[in-house]
């Protein structure tokens, strides 16, 4: 294989040692430009779409839910994991339904990232809209504790208190209003 950079790292194999549908865990054999080679254990994830809803008194549509992993109780923005081939806008309309019962108005992208690119490939896609409707679906028990809308006003507080600490969430936040005090 040919570097395309003299600084590029060249992956010489990968394989899976342990997977899911949701995750996969894989060994990768790598070589570091100045020839030296080493094993990295990589972590490969399908993409995600966040929805990110505000409404006309300027909330934003928060779930505040337990993430067992952590075992914290946070706030954060509606989303999923996207279906192989859909399409992640979709995918944020999706899931900020069903797990909200707010249907978004017109999803805009907002930004893309990776929330770990030293180990591992996750896309996130953070979608946004100004405007929703409730469908009148319930929330489902699994999904969230309480649905609120949160204004944004507040976020910044609520962040550095601990209350949103999922990157896409904080991310996609920020990205609002970083864009409203410069827009």
């Amino acid at each position: 294989m040919t570097r395309d950079r003299p600084t590029q790292w060249t992956i010489l194999g990968e394989h899976e040692i342990d997977g899911s549908r949701r995750a996969k865990w894989s060994i990768a054999h790598v070589r570091l430009p100045d020839g030296v080679e080493f094993e990295q254990y990589v972590l490969r994830a399908p993409a995600s779409a966040m929805a990110l809803l505000i409404d006309p008194e300027d909330r934003v549509l928060l779930m505040h839910r337990h993430r067992w992993v952590i075992d914290r109780w946070v706030w954060e923005l509606p989303g999923g994991y996207c279906d192989p081939q859909e399409d992640p806008a979709v995918c944020a309309a999706r899931e900020a339904e069903e797990e909200t019962g707010w249907r978004p108005a017109a999803l805009k992208p907002l930004i893309s990232f990776q929330p770990w690119v030293a180990s591992a490939d996750s896309a996130q896609h953070l979608f946004v809209s100004h405007g929703a409707t409730f469908t009148g679906a319930r929330t489902d028990v699994n999904e969230a504790e309480e649905i609120a809308w949160i204004p944004l006003a507040e976020i910044p507080e609520r962040i550095e208190a601990g209350e949103i600490v999922g990157s896409a969430s904080i991310i996609g936040l920020q990205a609002v209003l970083l864009d409203r005090r410069h827009g």
